[in-house]
């Protein structure tokens, strides 16, 4: 099908712009940038080199993907920033390359990335989540697969969240945020399990209840993580969610957030 390029933007000869893309007028697509088929690129939008858009993404006004790091260990080498399929991304996202020529930033599919969020360099953003309005994400951080990040969440450098994690508004993040859980406050507190959405998710009543279970011990005993883990060993069977916070929390060397100092 047929690409539809207003006169009015500017694309770099050298872009790859795939089929069915429409690039609104004033938008602004630089060298060494790729789009990928039926991608839409709204109005003052600006890629910058080194991104890489697959398919089927809608990136409203005012965006900036690619932009230059921000961080002084950045040397002007060239680096990258990879967006794949299906993400809308609103007004006045801006999401930063990464800082060297391995790995950079990258976002999955099927996010919502709402408006005026910042995206630091090399963080991973997994797919099938959403960012609220205001969120900002510092460099070198993870937010795992379905996880919502509600309005005015800040994630510190190098913080991680696992998967089907819930961040309550406004709150900040500096640390391992295992998964399946509700953080809120400042600072974060531990504010139960992600059930509604995780049931949504297809998780049945009986993951929900071990995924409670697995966190009573953690955050409702008053032991340590590491006797934590072995309680929720004894105590539940063999399962995916199982597996997965305790595979999180030993990844983590046990430091995860919302634990007193002296229980870590």
């Amino acid at each position: 099908m047929a690409t539809n390029i207003s006169p009015l933007a500017h694309v770099d000869p050298s872009a790859k712009i795939g089929d069915n893309v429409t690039i609104h007028p004033f938008a602004f697509i630089d060298a060494d940038v790729e789009i990928g088929d039926g991608t839409e690129i709204m109005s003052y939008t600006s890629i910058i080199r080194g991104t890489r858009i697959g398919r089927d993404n809608k990136i409203y006004q005012g965006s900036i993907i690619g932009a230059d790091p921000q961080d002084f260990r950045w040397t002007g080498c060239k680096t990258y920033c990879y967006v794949g399929d299906k993400n809308v991304i609103r007004e006045h996202v801006i999401i930063n390359r990464g800082i060297t020529s391995e790995g950079g930033t990258r976002i999955g599919s099927e996010s919502f990335i709402m408006a005026e969020t910042h995206i630091g360099h090399d963080t991973v953003v997994a797919d099938h989540c959403v960012l609220g309005n205001g969120v900002t994400i510092a460099g070198d951080a993870s937010v795992g697969t379905c996880s919502i990040l509600s309005s005015g969440v800040i994630l510190h450098e190098k913080s991680t969240l696992g998967a089907w994690t819930l961040i309550k508004g406004g709150c900040r993040i500096s640390g391992n945020v295992p998964p399946f859980v509700i953080m809120a406050h400042n600072p974060a507190s531990y504010f139960g399990v992600n059930a509604v959405v995780l049931r949504k998710g297809g998780f049945t009543d009986e993951e929900v209840d071990d995924i409670a279970k697995a966190y009573r011990h953690i955050y409702q005993t008053g032991t340590s993580v590491f006797n934590a883990l072995k309680r929720i060993e004894a105590d539940l069977k063999p399962s995916r969610v199982r597996e997965a916070i305790i595979d999180y929390i030993r990844g983590c060397n046990l430091k995860i957030v919302a634990i007193p100092r002296d229980l870590e």
